[in-house]
């Protein structure tokens, strides 16, 4: 079968998981079990395909299960279109995260050149109302999905980035020390920015161009004390004019780390921070279907989608309008839920497994 999706899912002290096998098709993967049993580590194992930390952020030594383990392991059959691949993830004895692909080291941002994951977690519910940080973090995920390379924009900025507030915090003032700094942030900060601007226009088209049963979000960028300068010459010049203001603040004053996206619930003009609770939830799951309809368009196969607890924040209704687009989509969408009656709708569209939970130890049954 071609497209994008994981045929087989592997687990050695993971998490709550001390050993689960999973044999796998292109379908919708429905989860359900009690809480606390292991479901969100199981997606979260699935997060770990693409760069970055996963969909918790954590740290390479907190996946491993206590207290028996030194370490822990995930592997997986990747069908990517008409290729199949062999990945392995795992951390030694709180060593850092490797990556194997076909039986050879890699680097975990070559993951993005072999797939595509988007996630939607309830820790992403308060996305509108609270930090920029966390707007900036999504949309960056959006961009990283459409141009891999934002992914090593986003390091690079942030660590050039760190050297130079240190020289502030330490008022220094000869500026060749500034300069190999500035010119690097000047060329991943303008990076960054195009990659996040490409990003709204897919995400723009994709919701027009859509049938969908959920709410359309205007989306912009906007930029802390001004504007983003329009390029990398000009962000340069930025960073050297703003190097004394710089200097009395202790930090970096301009560039895409100043960024905020601002949403707006289009068919009733309200801002995305303002609508309730549920409203904000429909336009995350909104923008989660336009960035995988938008990759499917571009690369020829939708994205792998993990969508954590979604289907106890819906009405039946919106739950059965987002299987439908799920899977008219042809994703493998991995979703959770305390019971399987959350995925009755799917029936036999989707794949089913349940999680349980027998004295401490997570066990995962296919359906």
């Amino acid at each position: 079968m071609t497209g994008l999706h994981l045929s087989s899912l592997g687990l050695s002290h993971f998490r709550s998981h001390k050993s689960a096998l999973l044999a796998l098709d292109g379908r919708p993967v429905a989860i359900h079990g009690p809480n606390g049993a292991g479901k969100t580590n199981l997606i979260e194992a699935v997060s770990l395909f693409s760069p970055g930390r996963g969909l918790r952020r954590a740290a390479a030594q907190d996946m491993v299960r206590r207290p028996e383990a030194l370490g822990w392991k995930v592997s997986g059959i990747l069908q990517s279109q008409t290729r199949v691949h062999e990945v392995e993830i795992w951390a030694e004895d709180g060593g850092a995260r490797q990556v194997k692909i076909d039986g050879k080291a890699a680097a975990q941002l070559a993951l993005g050149r072999i797939a595509r994951v988007l996630w939607l977690v309830p820790a992403m519910d308060r996305l509108w109302i609270e930090s920029a940080e966390g707007r900036r973090r999504f949309l960056d995920r959006v961009a990283m999905s459409f141009i891999p390379s934002h992914a090593e924009a986003v390091l690079d900025f942030e660590k050039a980035m760190r050297e130079r507030n240190r020289l502030l915090k330490d008022q220094v003032r000869d500026a060749h020390w500034y300069q190999a700094l500035e010119a690097q942030m000047a060329r991943s900060g303008a990076e960054i920015d195009a990659g996040r601007r490409a990003a709204l226009v897919e995400l723009h088209r994709a919701q027009a161009e859509a049938e969908t049963a959920f709410p359309v979000a205007e989306l912009e960028l906007t930029v802390t004390d001004g504007e983003m300068p329009g390029s990398e010459a000009d962000y340069g010049t930025a960073l050297a004019e703003s190097r004394l203001r710089d200097l009395m603040a202790g930090r970096t004053l301009v560039g895409p780390h100043r960024a905020d996206l601002y949403g707006v619930y289009a068919a009733k003009g309200v801002s995305a921070r303002d609508c309730s609770t549920g409203e904000q939830k429909a336009l995350l799951v909104s923008l989660i279907l336009a960035n995988a309809r938008a990759l499917a368009k571009s690369l020829g196969a939708p994205p792998i989608l993990l969508l954590d607890e979604v289907a106890a924040h819906l009405d039946a209704d919106r739950r059965a309008a987002l299987y439908d687009e799920i899977c008219a989509l042809g994703a493998q969408a991995w979703m959770t839920g305390t019971g399987p009656e959350l995925f009755a709708e799917l029936g036999a569209r989707a794949q089913h497994v349940e999680v349980t939970d027998e004295a401490g130890l997570s066990r995962v049954a296919a359906l």
